[in-house]
């Protein structure tokens, strides 16, 4: 069991939803119930992103924001679908708190503002 906790930046589908930090403490389990189904990760640098696994699959919506976000760190290619949710890697490819850099991005380009 993972006991650790780690801030997520969490981009909902729905481009209504707000954009969010948030404490994940049961990797597998909550990396589950945010994406809706089986996890899988998109790995870039310091940083990497999980989707739902079967997101195309089953139709879910297009993450226009996730995939601009994507876009902006050099990750083009990619349509995400569903939430996706950015975390750190540690050194040895454990996770990790999401990376400064990418909080700013989020800022910067999907006007994502920090709770207060």
């Amino acid at each position: 069991m993972n006991t650790a906790n780690y801030t997520a930046l969490i981009i909902p589908a729905n481009s209504t939803d707000p954009l969010r930090l948030e404490r994940l403490e049961d990797l597998p389990r909550d990396l589950e119930q945010l994406v809706g189904g089986p996890a899988e990760g998109i790995i870039r640098g310091d940083w990497h992103v999980y989707v739902n696994a079967e997101g195309h699959a089953s139709g879910l919506l297009p993450n226009l924001r996730a995939t601009q976000l994507l876009s902006e760190c050099g990750a083009d290619g990619h349509l995400v679908r569903g939430t996706a949710v950015f975390l750190g890697r540690g050194r040895h490819w454990e996770e990790a708190d999401v990376p400064e850099h990418l909080v700013r991005l989020a800022e910067q380009h999907l006007g994502f503002a920090r709770a207060a």
